[in-house]
């Protein structure tokens, strides 16, 4: 059998993808495809990706660059990367570095918003900087994670141990937050080396850091200099580029969901293992044993900002409805009051007789990441739509629906959610057994729906937080920090010169 290199694409042309289905090329990637250029076939969907020449080559300097820094990581002891992690903290403390930053984080803001892009994850506050400082040095003082002893097996003659091992090169693709530096920045801890692709809104602010404080952190601590590697374009294409590696050892990504999904199937397909962290929005479920003052503060408490553990869908049992339910929308006209900019309520169709007068005959001006927009407060949807996600700028969002029982709470959740995260709030501690039991979620609790957090909950910045969309995972936790990427090693040591089989 022949192979020949792809030269060019011709508009129509059939390609075959899932085994069994055809999709065609249309013309104006036919138009835009140049001799060196690869064509990535998404199997899963037919999504035909096109990466150029040029970025390709971009993605594969920077891959290059941290498998050499891989390899030279084992012999980096722990102290240089502590050293590494207080350097960068303190860099980043230093108001004449962090000034530089702070004034690319303010052109990428005013970028943003000229294109009509979200900016809420975007800027640069003060209250980043200090949990990007903070979290840095509680890698700095974390326990080394190389070399753990997990296991130790004793035999006649001789024993074996499982121990932890660094897991490779992590790519990681991530929205723009430029806090993720100082949390992907983790997987330094336990010997690996990422490379980071982030999108247009923030590049600016990540070349920045990358300049000001990371990468003089790393040479500063005798790190070598592709243990931190940024993609220095802002093309989607770099990101499917980087994930089509087989040289990675994980492939983490965060964003929208579609864009996490498609990055997530092709690095499935090229035998790269997946982190996604793409699709949030908890729930929140009062029960009929629901104390109501616990209820409404868990409600105000989960609608401070928008970020993905923010409260999405709040569930009400018909039993509490008339009592419950102004406490909840008391809760988040108070959200909104809070920002300056209204409210927004979906309620699921049916339910709208719960609702007051004022409410469904009021208008509020929301503020999207386009503009401010005049709409009804109040709009009704199909309960089918309760997965979608609110992605809400100044404008606290949310749907609410009123179910039967518990049980209707829970299958509602199993079969419309992402699967992340749900609260019950309930006196009963048989219901709080049976929402745990009974739900498919890596987060569940009983109160406000914001602690899902790695650095709040655990006291260790994550990279990102995992649904169960896609199933259950694999020997870890939702929580992706620093120090969870690792392989498992084993060592054989023989004490009996004469053992045999």
């Amino acid at each position: 059998m022949t192979r020949e290199p792809l030269l060019r694409l011709t508009a129509g042309m059939p390609i075959v993808f899932g085994g069994d289905r055809i999709t065609h090329v249309p013309e104006a990637l036919a138009a835009a495809f140049r001799e060196g250029d690869r064509l990535i076939v998404v199997q899963e969907t037919g999504d035909l990706l096109h990466v150029p020449a040029a970025v390709h080559a971009i993605a594969a300097a920077a891959m290059d660059r941290a498998v050499a820094a891989f390899a030279a990581m084992g012999g980096i002891s722990d102290a240089q990367a502590s050293a590494f992690f207080e350097r960068f903290a303190a860099l980043l403390e230093a108001d004449e570095i962090w000034a530089p930053i702070a004034a690319a984080n303010t052109a990428d803001v005013a970028a943003a918003k000229a294109r009509g892009r979200s900016t809420t994850r975007l800027l640069a506050t003060p209250q980043m900087r200090a949990d990007m400082i903070a979290g840095l040095r509680r890698w700095r003082d974390a326990a080394p994670s190389r070399g753990r002893l997990l296991e130790r097996l004793d035999w006649p003659g001789w024993s074996v141990e499982q121990v932890t091992a660094p897991l490779g090169v992590v790519g990681f693709v991530f929205e723009g937050r430029p806090n993720v530096f100082a949390d992907a920045a983790g997987v330094l801890r336990g010997g690996n080396t990422v490379v980071f692709r982030i999108g247009s809104d923030a590049l600016g602010t990540a070349r920045a850091i990358m300049r000001q404080a990371l990468a003089p952190a790393l040479r500063s601590a005798g790190l070598p200099d592709g243990a931190c590697a940024l993609l220095e374009s802002a093309e989607h294409a770099a990101g499917w580029a980087l994930f089509s590696d087989a040289r990675l050892g994980l492939a983490v990504a965060r964003g929208s969901g579609t864009a996490v999904a498609q990055l997530g199937a092709v690095a499935r397909q090229s035998g790269v293992p997946v982190s996604l962290h793409g699709t949030g929005g908890a729930w929140l479920v009062a029960d009929e044993s629901a104390e109501p003052r616990r209820f409404a503060q868990a409600v105000a408490a989960s609608l401070d900002r928008k970020v993905c553990n923010t409260l999405n869908v709040c569930c009400i049992v018909r039993a509490r409805a008339a009592e419950l339910a102004p406490l909840f929308l008391d809760a988040l006209r108070e959200a909104g009051e809070r920002r300056g900019h209204g409210c927004k309520l979906h309620v699921a169709h049916g339910d709208e007789a719960l609702i007051p007068p004022q409410w469904r005959d009021a208008r509020a001006i929301v503020r999207r990441a386009e503009g401010d927009s005049d709409e009804p407060m109040v709009e009704t949807i199909a309960a089918s739509d309760l997965g979608r996600e609110w992605e809400w700028e100044d404008t606290p969002e949310v749907s609410l629906k009123i179910v039967e029982n518990l049980a209707e709470a829970i299958d509602l959740f199993n079969r419309l959610s992402p699967r992340f995260s749900a609260s019950l709030i309930a006196e009963d501690a048989a219901a709080q057994e049976r929402f745990y039991q009974g739900l498919e979620a890596a987060f569940v609790g009983d109160g406000m729906t914001r602690w899902v957090d790695g650095q709040f909950a655990l006291g260790r910045p994550e990279l990102g937080l995992s649904n169960w969309r896609h199933g259950r995972l694999l020997a870890r936790g939702g929580v992706l920090a620093g120090d969870s990427v690792f392989t498992v090693r084993l060592r054989m040591r023989q004490r009996d010169a004469s053992l045999r089989r």
